[in-house]
């Protein structure tokens, strides 16, 4: 039978973490006990008030049936009055919110509401690899603008005015930038808003990590004229240590998000009204629960540090979020030799940062969703393979 995958499954990989954590849960499977400092899903509980009511609203029977795609409207305010506490941004909340089963559902509803195939699109290099993904599975072109740490993981927008801008539609920001922690920048946001504006080019900013690690939260779409061209994603996987309820939201340009709508509507059919209930719960928190989450962060943070020294690596001390990126010091291992060999012979899951785009490959990553004690296990392992 001559059956063949469509152009754009042929076009891409398969995630790489679906790819290694299947190869971590064979070794888990075998009896290997593998410290898992990979994937960025957070390991603390949501808020106790947001499962309370998620539980209380499943109890309920008229919260069962199909929801509007545009979620319902105590969500929707819900997200409005966060932004403004948080952010200082004033959204309608009928026209300049769109809730999502998570900010990967976004990206994807964006990219095929905007694109066409042949578009090209501005991809940050190190990145998001789902930004590439998607745009290739959109049909169109990842064009991809350098990060360096030289210059603190900022684009260079004087080098994006040099190039060919023909056919470009859309460009990917996300600070703080993962996997870097770089810091969110006014001026970064300020000129991307003006470039967007100038060559008609969409500036979608990626900003789940904003209250991990990081006293300046900041949204583009506080910058003047942002909503002529942004769209912004949040998301609570992160913030509010819900990842696997998928409960994000779009903001920013409205006749955007409409047609991310119409994307939507044909794709799924709502989500369920308790997890809709609860988010909107979870996004009352006060800035104390947040204090005591980061409170938590801080402390792994510091072994995180300890370990990266093991390793041999340096790092920027300011950087935020949920990660720890270190340069590899050693010029004779790539990022993949190295953690290809922390796994096999210290048994401690890190991420090589050639994922994240060629500009990645000197760098690894290592996430601070692990409790203390496994995070001083894994340090203790890399230790000692270090000292044999």
């Amino acid at each position: 039978m001559n059956i063949h995958p469509s152009g754009r499954a042929s076009a891409i990989k398969e995630y790489y973490f679906s790819k290694k954590l299947r190869e971590i849960a064979e070794m888990r499977s075998q009896g290997i006990d593998i410290i898992s400092l990979g994937v960025g899903g957070p390991d603390l509980p949501p808020p106790a008030e947001a499962v309370e009511t998620l539980c209380e609203a499943a109890r309920m029977t008229d919260t069962h049936g199909y929801q509007p795609h545009i979620g319902i409207a105590g969500l929707r305010q819900a997200f409005a009055d966060w932004y403004m506490r948080t952010y200082g941004v004033s959204l309608d909340p009928h026209t300049e919110i769109q809730p999502l089963a998570g900010s990967k559902e976004g990206i994807t509803h964006l990219s095929l509401a905007l694109l066409n195939p042949a578009d090209k699109v501005l991809v940050p290099n190190p990145g998001y690899p789902t930004y590439t993904s998607i745009t290739l599975m959109s049909g169109a072109v990842p064009v991809y603008y350098d990060l360096t740490e030289e210059r603190g993981w900022q684009p260079d927008f004087d080098a994006l005015e040099r190039m060919d801008l023909s056919g470009v539609r859309l460009m990917w920001l996300n600070y703080p930038h993962m996997p870097t922690g770089a810091a969110a920048r006014r001026e970064t946001f300020e000129r991307a808003i003006a470039f967007g504006r100038r060559h008609g080019i969409v500036i979608a900013h990626d900003n789940p990590y904003s209250l991990i690690l990081n006293t300046e939260p900041q949204s583009i779409l506080s910058v003047e004229g942002a909503k002529e061209v942004a769209v912004e994603f949040n998301s609570l996987s992160k913030s509010h240590n819900m990842p696997g309820w998928r409960v994000g939201v779009a903001s920013g340009n409205p006749e955007i998000l409409s047609w991310m709508l119409r994307i939507k509507s044909n794709i799924d059919s709502g989500q369920f009204k308790p997890v809709m209930l609860a988010a909107a719960k979870a996004l009352e928190q006060t800035g104390e629960w947040h204090d005591t989450l980061n409170a938590a962060y801080a402390r792994r943070r510091k072994t995180a540090e300890k370990i990266m020294a093991a390793l041999g690596c340096t790092f920027d001390p300011t950087q935020t979020g949920l990660f720890l990126w270190g340069r590899i010091t050693d010029p004779a291992v790539t990022s993949e030799q190295l953690a290809d060999r922390i796994l096999k012979e210290a048994r401690v899951f890190i991420t090589p940062g050639f994922i994240f785009g060629s500009n990645g490959e000197r760098y690894i990553r290592l996430s601070l969703c692990a409790p203390e004690a496994r995070l001083e296990e894994a340090l203790g392992r890399i230790t000692q393979l270090k000292n044999t």
